[in-house]
């Protein structure tokens, strides 16, 4: 074990790699702060869905990310480069073996319902993650044992290394969460998930289904003088051209995730009082794919699914629904994710008749009516790209006797639909591939993490034993080359499958009221606490 903790220029290196433990704040934003942040105001964030929750202990469906960490807290904070930095944990260090993780914890900090924090609640909120939620079971596998020998401090005990450790610590991520409150309780049906009570800046008034939230300054914030608006207010606006309304007359002042069509982009940049925003993502590196439930049928026949691959062009959603923007993958990661992405994997040209002829081969003719087989398509509803994704879609399959119907649905009625009910052809959707594949990745693609029930997991029901034993390898490998081997020979592998389709890393802008300065200040942006944000005009 080392025996120093956190030291803003000290490095520690684990298996050959620098891992830095320091906190370096490299400035990096479009806006920056004032020179002296003053109390007061009403800040307003738009959302273009509803959550099905707000805090994350066992849910990450995507607004909610947007959410937690306004009441709740993690243990680090992240620089745009992932460096971490410190929240409720001060400092840390890692073992030689890299098999265990210390944490020294802020000392002070009480929850909203004025509790004090300590080492318990820490130790309680990462053994549940491990356990309900979607990536958690991923994240902290190899987690044997978590030591509290005093109130501040806190040991996590691996039984192999976890080389991504250390960047999963965000708030969003692995929240934090009050014991007290939790104990003795299903931790996803718990009602203090939609009344959050933390540690963090803001504390939680009401939730207006289908309308808003309302946070309130925590005047007993742990890191004085912040908080520096006295109200929060989050508006749920799912039509585009309300929302884009709102972001133009000021109504709003945050709007995260490029809330108004990308045809629109070009307007906004023109108006004076709107910024953009492109830091802050870093992150969650999204990408939108295809994906097939293999427990159907005809999606069990690769032929198949390599026909759908042979009429969705990846271009046509980038140049046409896109706008431009993103760029086209041919996997599942994000070029964003650079060091782990292989760029020359093998394609699937556009081609109606090898279309054609895969799906004759697989026992799918065309009917008297022209029609091999009838679909339906439910497109995650976050946004205007995927609905009108979904409809490209509809129109390259039916060139091959595909007749797709699209299905529309809020947020809560597609996430069961998907994960629990399993009540779905294929869909087309986005997920995060994150600061890391084995968090952001394995959890898609991994056999272990098909759970009904259990949104954003394995919702192909994807299994292959050869896929399962790279993702497990690359997890607890600590040498760099071996493990990005590792990853290259998986991506090989799953577009051979094609338990998806991969299709765009999709572009994320922040659009923001000029009157706000440093609401973005991390690789967390607005899925930060806002404790930073203020306004100056």
């Amino acid at each position: 074990m080392t025996n120093s903790f956190y030291n803003p220029t000290r490095r520690q290196v684990l298996g050959g790699s620098a891992l830095i433990l320091g906190a370096t704040f490299s400035g990096i934003r479009t806006h920056a702060y004032a020179a002296d942040p003053k109390h007061g105001g009403t800040l307003s964030l738009l959302l273009s869905a509803e959550p099905p929750v707000i805090t994350t202990i066992a849910h990450t469906a995507f607004n909610s990310v947007f959410l937690s960490a306004k009441a709740n807290e993690g243990l680090l904070t992240y620089d745009y480069d992932l460096t971490p930095r410190p929240q409720l944990a001060t400092e840390w260090a890692i073992s030689d073996n890299g098999l265990e993780y210390s944490f020294k914890l802020r000392q002070g900090v009480k929850w909203h319902d004025g509790k004090e924090f300590t080492s318990a609640d820490v130790a309680y909120s990462i053994a549940t993650i491990k356990e309900v939620h979607p990536r958690g079971r991923s994240t902290f596998l190899n987690l044997v044992d978590i030591r509290t020998p005093d109130p501040q401090s806190v040991t996590l005990v691996l039984s192999k290394p976890a080389p991504y450790l250390i960047s999963a610590l965000a708030a969003a991520e692995t929240p934090i969460v009050a014991k007290h409150l939790y104990e003795g309780t299903k931790a996803a049906e718990n009602p203090v998930n939609n009344a959050p009570v933390g540690t963090g800046p803001f504390i939680f008034k009401e939730w207006v289904r289908g309308s808003h939230i309302i946070y309130e300054r925590n005047p007993e914030y742990w890191d004085n003088p912040k908080p520096y608006v006295d109200r929060l207010i989050v508006r749920f606006i799912p039509d585009a051209a309300s929302r884009a309304v709102a972001i133009e007359t000021g109504e709003v002042d945050l709007a995260p995730a490029t809330p108004v069509p990308f045809s629109d982009l070009e307007r906004f940049e023109a108006l004076p009082n709107i910024g953009f925003e492109t830091q802050g993502y870093q992150y969650a590196n999204g990408i939108s794919r295809v994906e097939f439930n293999l427990d159907k049928p005809h999606f069990q026949d690769v032929r198949v699914r390599r026909a759908f691959a042979h009429v969705i062009d990846r271009n046509v959603i980038r140049d046409t629904i896109n706008y431009g923007y993103g760029k086209t993958i041919p996997g599942p990661i994000s070029p964003s994710l650079s060091k782990f992405y292989v760029g020359d994997l093998k394609t699937y040209p556009i081609d109606t008749a090898t279309a054609e002829k895969l799906l004759d081969e697989a026992g799918l003719p065309r009917g008297s009516d022209g029609i091999r087989l009838r679909l339906t398509h439910d497109y995650v509803p976050s946004g205007e790209t995927y609905r009108r994704g979904a409809e490209y879609i509809k129109q390259a399959l039916a060139a091959i006797g595909i007749e797709a119907t699209v299905r529309s649905q809020d947020f809560a009625t597609y996430t069961k639909r998907i994960y629990t009910d399993r009540d779905f052809d294929f869909t087309f959707n986005g997920m995060s591939n994150l600061f890391d594949p084995t968090v952001g990745v394995q959890r898609l693609y991994w056999s272990k993490n098909f759970k009904p029930g259990v949104p954003f997991s394995n919702g192909s029901h994807y299994s292959n034993p050869k896929v399962d034993a790279l993702l497990e390898a690359a997890a607890v490998e600590i040498d760099p080359r071996k493990r990005l081997e590792q990853f290259a020979d998986f991506q090989r592998i799953l577009v051979e499958d094609l338990p998806d389709i991969g299709i765009v890393s999709q572009p994320e802008i922040t659009l923001f009221n000029k009157r706000v300065a440093a609401s973005t200040v991390g690789a967390e942006g607005i899925a930060g606490s806002l404790a930073n944000a203020h306004i100056i005009s």
